[in-house]
């Protein structure tokens, strides 16, 4: 049962895949648009890290002059106790210098590796930004491309195809028409010619008389 379920679900994702890859034949700017709309979301989350890297740099940075300034301060303490033969204090001191020093120590490392980190991000976050320019860059010239063949395409259809068109029907009008005027000229040169052949008797005979 679970094999025909996934045969199923096969069936259908491959249907899918078959039909977006027919739509982005149809339709390949429609396509590059849904690219360049997740590239734009990817290049945005990359921008939110960075940002949040920068947040952590910084909260590091804080802790660390936070966890050195009272190392430092606790040294010069245990220094004072053991001058003042207070030993439970200066063995205190101590331990708390110890802490914050090696807190200090490890914020310090924490903040050079997101330094170094930051450096590598925002490196791949520019070339993103350049990719991403490019495409937008490419879409264009595509874009015009596509205008240019679809024009040329409506222009040969309007110039060289004859059926059903409308330079074919101005053509048949035009051909009518002129048939008609020859209709209309034929028959009043006929419905004339025998009042003007009347007309040249009458003046032949005069001339005889």
């Amino acid at each position: 049962m679970a094999n025909i379920f996934t045969r199923i679900k096969d069936t259908i994702s491959a249907d899918l895949h078959d039909l977006l890859d027919k739509k982005e034949q149809k339709n390949p700017i429609a396509s590059l648009n849904h690219y360049l709309r997740q590239s734009e979301q990817e290049t945005e989350k990359v921008r939110k890290l960075i940002k949040r890297q920068y947040r952590l740099k910084d909260e590091f940075t804080k802790e660390f002059h936070q966890a050195q300034d009272m190392a430092d301060k606790r040294l010069k303490q245990a220094t004072i106790a053991e001058k003042a033969n207070e030993e439970q204090m200066h063995a205190f001191a101590v331990k708390e210098h110890e802490e914050y020093q090696h807190r200090a120590d490890r914020m310090k490392q924490s903040r050079e590796e997101a330094v170094q980190q930051l450096e590598l991000l925002e490196q791949k976050y520019e070339e993103m930004k350049h990719k991403l320019k490019d495409m937008h860059l490419r879409r264009m010239e595509l874009m015009g491309r596509e205008n240019i063949a679809r024009a040329s395409h409506q222009m040969n259809r309007v110039l060289h195809d004859t059926a059903d068109k409308p330079y074919a029907r101005f053509s048949e009008m035009e051909r009518y028409i002129e048939d008609l005027e020859y209709k209309v000229n034929s028959a009043y040169y006929r419905s004339t010619f025998d009042s003007k052949i009347a007309q040249l008797e009458k003046e032949m005979e005069a001339k005889e008389q």
